[in-house]
């Protein structure tokens, strides 16, 4: 009886090659960023879909299980994929501490005027800028409160902030002064002194910050943006930044990626700006196979569907 395979399209290091090998030793894994269509095409479980690969994949009629290597997961044909029963799991969790510290990079270097100074010392300037915010006892509101967005609201607390949370269950949340729902937005915006998205990209979520909602945001108020860029209406939200609707932006996500080299946020003074970098972090690989992915296979090898952040196509998250 021919052996059920495992395929991990990308490079891993031995160590965790060796913990999958343990968890299914009659299995075939193969692994690497170069794996034969052969390969692919009768792998039962798949970690990391590429994009390139998207129709080698879905050729097959093995394939019962897709372990993203991303949190998000609207760029995988879903649709095909929910056609063909194929379980999806995200790494959703994953980077809920390098973001978040992301998320107070920003906040910190704005506030405190830290993208200015850098500017400064390149010029060999000696200049105050009229420094004089602070963080502690504001009110931040976090959109979207899974894993990333309950991190950051308990590093909120540690200024002292007040935690305003959007979630669409409007479930309460630990660390979370009042929760709300997405058609509340026009009561969280104007009270906030920063507005982080930490959403998923889905149909309800697409443009969900626009015109509309800059300006219902204070003119002194930073936005950040870690979800994704087509959350937000990107033209609007540099009209609110050229209009001074609001203070400033920290943004690692943008509508189309890369960031065309044409785009004014390049150079605004009040944009601090990363290339999608927010949830890197030298512990990827381990919180993806060993938190993740691991106790999942378990769960299928036993017969039981993968749980740990298993997509839901109802919900489209």
């Amino acid at each position: 009886m021919a052996k059920r395979t495992i395929a991990i399209h990308l490079n891993l290091e031995d160590k965790y090659v060796e913990e999958i090998q343990k968890a299914a030793p009659d299995w075939d894994i193969h692994i690497g960023k170069e794996l034969s269509d052969d390969i692919l095409k009768k792998a039962e479980i798949l970690v990391n879909w590429q994009k390139s690969k998207e129709s080698t994949y879905l050729e097959s009629d093995q394939l019962k299980w897709v372990q993203s290597w991303s949190a998000g997961v609207d760029s995988l044909n879903l649709n095909k994929m929910e056609e063909k029963g194929i379980k999806l799991t995200s790494a959703n969790g994953v980077h809920s501490y390098p973001i978040s510290e992301t998320i107070f990079a920003y906040i910190l270097g704005f506030t405190r005027l830290i993208h200015t100074y850098v500017r400064q010392q390149q010029e060999k300037v000696w200049h105050h800028a009229k420094l004089r915010g602070e963080i502690h006892n504001k009110t931040i509101a976090v959109l979207g409160v899974g894993k990333i967005g309950q991190e950051t609201a308990k590093i909120a607390k540690a200024f002292g902030m007040k935690v305003l949370g959007v979630r669409h269950s409007g479930k309460a949340a630990e660390y979370v002064d009042e929760m709300y729902q997405p058609h509340q937005l026009d009561n969280v915006l104007p009270q906030s002194d920063y507005v982080v998205v930490t959403l998923p990209l889905t149909e309800d979520t697409h443009h969900l910050i626009g015109e509309e909602q800059f300006k219902q945001m204070k003119k002194d108020a930073f936005f950040v943006n870690i979800g994704r860029g087509q959350i937000v209406d990107e033209k609007a939200m540099i009209a609110a930044l050229e209009n001074n609707e609001i203070a400033g932006a920290g943004l690692d996500v943008f509508e189309n990626e890369p960031l065309d080299n044409t785009s004014p946020l390049w150079e605004m003074e009040n944009v601090i700006l990363t290339p999608h970098t927010a949830g890197a972090t030298e512990f990827y690989n381990q919180r993806v196979i060993e938190d993740i992915f691991i106790p999942n296979l378990k769960s299928y090898l036993n017969g039981e569907s993968p749980s740990i952040n298993l997509y839901r196509h109802d919900r489209g998250y």
